[in-house]
């Protein structure tokens, strides 16, 4: 690189090209300008085309919160997870993406992966970032009191996933107890009886009403758990549950697990054993996330309506920051039995 070009650069490391230079430069207002990189139609197509032109050649870059002392808005909204690596969020998270993008929002995503002293932070910089909303799906050991003090303090929020029991803001999550009910029915109606249930952090909602439901549908026929193993999320977690449960005597003949990602690491372990999957043993798992179909075994699961969280919890969020008067405090989505090759 030459000398002049080093000079250059340096001076526009020094320097942040302003509206009002871009104005003077065309001899037209601030005010034209703006509108013209919106892309304004108030604004002649022959300026915008110009504005735009040359506010690339000089390096503009749009000054948010210059504006949002204008118009009290900063059109950001953070989503605050706790495991972006699980398909199941990106699946939510897309659908939530692609609702609010239409409506000119930029999402910032955020994952706390279930430390509430990272969410707590998440939070606050997305506050002093004047983000417009939130949607958080809450860490273990998040309180109404934790979501209620972001309330008063004017951000609007919006759970999904997982519910904080006496929080006073719209959530959107799945029904998990009727899904996991269902599920659990579906291997009992095929004759299993000896039935094991793996994973499930117990202290979130989903951990508690996944195990409620599957708890029901044994209970309802007499039946016990043969093995029942908490606090499993993960595709490792899933081998290891394997190597429990195929030492079991007797062994399971059916496994319901909290989630796809367990189940996926679940039918990989039992290989290590010589146990076949939904031959030698049945495996349900929860979520439907991508993969679950092409999986070999194909995964039976549960369709938790990722796509549908995503897109209403947009709208409440949505909702709230416009000011829109609607009731909408908590909305299960109806689940759906996909059935496939794993459970036999």
């Amino acid at each position: 690189m030459s000398t002049n070009s080093k000079d250059d650069l340096r001076r526009f490391r020094r320097r942040r090209v302003t509206l009002s230079q871009l104005a003077a430069q065309l001899e037209v207002s601030t005010a034209t300008v703006s509108l013209a990189l919106r892309d304004n139609p108030a604004v002649s197509a022959e300026t915008r085309k110009k504005v735009q032109a040359l506010a690339a050649e000089m390096g503009y870059i749009y000054n948010r919160q210059a504006a949002s002392l204008r118009t009290a808005r900063t059109d950001i909204i953070g989503v605050v997870v706790h495991d972006v690596l699980n398909p199941y969020f990106a699946e939510v998270f897309r659908a939530v993406e692609q609702e609010l993008e239409n409506q000119g929002f930029t999402i910032l995503i955020c994952n706390h992966r279930d430390e509430l002293a990272r969410q707590k932070n998440f939070v606050q910089v997305l506050q002093q970032q004047n983000a417009d909303g939130l949607v958080i799906c809450p860490s273990v050991g998040t309180t109404a009191a934790d979501i209620d003090a972001i309330v008063r303090t004017g951000t609007p929020v919006t759970i999904i996933c997982r519910d904080v029991d006496g929080a006073s803001v719209p959530s959107v999550r799945g029904d998990d107890v009727t899904g996991m009910y269902e599920i659990t029915r579906l291997l009992i109606d095929k004759g299993h009886k000896a039935i094991a249930f793996v994973g499930g952090i117990r202290h979130t909602s989903s951990g508690r009403d996944r195990h409620a439901g599957f708890m029901k549908a044994m209970n309802e026929t007499g039946l016990t758990p043969v093995a029942d193993i908490p606090e499993l999320m993960t595709q490792g977690d899933g081998r290891r549950a394997a190597e429990q449960l195929a030492a079991l005597d007797p062994r399971p003949t059916a496994v319901v697990c909290f989630n796809d990602i367990l189940a996926f690491g679940l039918m990989s372990g039992f290989s290590k054993f010589n146990i076949r999957p939904g031959i030698d043993i049945a495996v349900t798992g929860y979520d439907d996330v991508d993969g679950s179909e092409s999986w070999a075994p194909s995964l039976t699961t549960v369709k938790n309506g990722s796509e549908a969280i995503g897109k209403e919890a947009a709208r409440a969020i949505l909702a709230q920051i416009v000011g829109d008067d609607i009731p909408f405090d908590y909305k299960l989505i109806p689940p759906q039995i996909e059935v496939r090759d794993s459970s036999g």
